[in-house]
């Protein structure tokens, strides 16, 4: 009679052999940790995407198409029922393209969204070179810095309102220091008129670019600053030739959200100055909302939407390819630190 074969020690020690043990970890067999972990973030950004996306089909997407309805209809209030307007095709884009004073309203929103992110750069990345180091009582600095944008903007102009007047605290603050008498305008004068505004933004929005630097500075190596120091580099060499360079993509992105926010304001200007005095803050939402809602031309005010939507598009995009191109610039100096440390 012949034995069975002995299966159970050939089993294991078939299960032991390096060829084997290889084959469990193929990729064929189990996926490794980097494709799971990419897997898992691709349907991560869908999951959120897909509920923006199904937001914005829901309830923009109608008003869009509303608004693209009344742009190619000379609808009025006072002409009848909006679906009973007559089609006027491309006629009211042609009119705000050729209207002056929409033209100057974007020179104005160019030129105070520039100087406002400016303002606001400055002074913010000063105070993050300044507070970015642990210090005693630094909380309580960071807390004070905050709250300029923590406040309502309705409120900052009415506050602005008080401390502006001609005889008011500003001018009595500025006559004091210089030592004779100032008497400016904030409020009445059209050559002040937008800059007023804008030393309001500035200091609605330094903390903005505060954070944002605080951040930035945080988050530099301490290894090339380190070895700068001990190579005898002084502080400003140190400031110029390493921090500023891994800083430019976050300088790049305060820079452009803010510039993207300043395009935008609109309830310190109308609560200041309505636009006036004249014309001298008819920025781009002034002037849009004296259009459609103090002069009713609600088809004219729907084509210019439409126009400012395209401006701000060529903008954004504008900012992510400068974004693009600063990330690859910054990614190359981190490869470069790596061949030299291998």
């Amino acid at each position: 009679m012949i034995a069975p074969p002995k299966l159970g020690f050939r089993f294991f020690s078939n299960m032991n052999t390096p060829s084997t043990i290889s084959n469990a970890g193929a990729p064929g067999n189990s996926p490794p940790r980097q494709l799971v972990h990419a897997r898992a973030v691709r349907r991560f950004k869908w999951s959120v995407l897909s509920v923006l996306i199904a937001v914005l089909v829901a309830v923009l997407f109608p008003v869009l198409m509303l608004q693209l309805y009344f742009s190619v209809h000379g609808y009025s209030p006072y002409g009848g029922s909006w679906w009973e307007a007559e089609f006027v095709g491309l006629e009211l884009f042609e009119e705000v393209v050729t209207d002056p004073r929409f033209g100057w309203a974007i020179i104005r929103s160019l030129l105070f969204a520039t100087g406002s992110t400016i303002g606001c750069f400055v002074i913010g990345f000063g105070l993050a070179l300044l507070m970015y180091r642990p210090f005693r009582g630094q909380a309580f600095y960071y807390i004070l810095f905050i709250l300029p944008m923590l406040t309502v903007p309705i409120v900052i102009a009415y506050t602005g309102e008080m401390l502006l007047y001609q005889k008011g605290p500003v001018n009595d603050m500025l006559s004091t220091l210089l030592g004779f008498q100032i008497n400016i305008l904030w409020l009445a004068n059209a050559d002040t008129a937008l800059l007023t505004v804008m030393l309001l933004e500035i200091w609605n929005w330094v903390p903005f670019s505060f954070i944002i630097m605080m951040a930035g500075l945080a988050a530099l190596p301490d290894e090339p600053i380190e070895a700068a120091k001990i190579l005898g580099a002084s502080k400003w060499a140190i400031f110029v030739e390493i921090q500023l360079p891994l800083l430019r993509p976050v300088i790049v992105l305060a820079l452009i959200l803010r510039f993207l926010e300043a395009m935008a304001e609109f309830p310190k200007t109308w609560s200041l100055f309505q636009g006036g005095p004249g014309s001298a803050t008819e920025t781009i939402p002034t002037y849009l909302y004296i259009v459609t809602w103090q002069y009713f031309e609600i088809s004219k005010g729907a084509a210019m939407s439409y126009v400012i939507l395209l401006i701000m598009v060529a903008i954004v995009l504008l900012a992510i390819q400068i974004l693009r191109k600063e990330k690859t610039g910054l990614d190359q100096i981190y490869d470069n630190r790596k061949e030299r440390t291998a």
